[in-house]
């Protein structure tokens, strides 16, 4: 493929094998964990220690985590089911904490346009992860996880728990957030 060009399939259309629903459980979300749990902080008897890749073994599993997550979610936009035959995705009684998977598909279909721009949104925060791998930047790989993760949860509250919203906004507002420290002013 050269260029912009289209993909084209060898063979014919891609047939999923699974709902999105697994597909996220069983591959985009464990695969996300390479980026996730590379950088955290441990609070214990020794005080608070921060973890970081070191070796490059360790940024290459944050790369294989953000290429996986990159080339990954494509497959999303592949028409599949969005849950299992028969799993209705906790989306009945008073107050449902889900979307059912006729909801969704509601939304999808009202707005498909919403739907490839969180597919994209997230492509791009692990685009981010792989550029920031080749730099093996700790500190840079902490704040652009955070995008990922800001990207995961806009699509979760847009498709799947919308009722969440309210939580997640006073979460965030209360949560901190890393930034390097400022330069150090000079006193003449």
């Amino acid at each position: 493929m050269a260029g912009n060009d289209a993909p084209t399939l060898i063979g014919g259309p891609i047939k999923p094998i699974v709902s999105v629903k697994e597909l996220m459980q069983y591959m985009i979300d464990p695969i996300s964990d390479n980026i996730f749990d590379a950088v955290y902080w441990d609070s214990g008897k020794s005080g608070v220690v921060k973890h970081v890749p070191k070796t490059n073994d360790d940024w290459d599993k944050v790369r294989t985590g953000a290429v996986s997550l990159a080339e990954g979610v494509e497959l999303l936009k592949i028409r599949r089911p969005w849950t299992p035959e028969g799993d209705m995705n906790h989306s009945t009684g008073p107050n449902p904490p889900e979307l059912s998977p006729a909801q969704i598909q509601a939304k999808l279909d009202k707005d498909p346009v919403v739907w490839e721009a969180k597919i994209q949104a997230l492509r791009n925060a692990a685009l981010e992860i792989i550029e920031v791998s080749k730099r093996k930047d700790p500190d840079e790989l902490f704040r652009a996880s955070e995008d990922v993760d800001e990207a995961c949860e806009a699509c979760h509250l847009e498709y799947w728990y919308p009722g969440d919203a309210a939580a997640v906004k006073e979460w965030k507002n209360g949560r901190a957030r890393f930034e390097k420290p400022a330069p150090a002013a000079s006193h003449k």
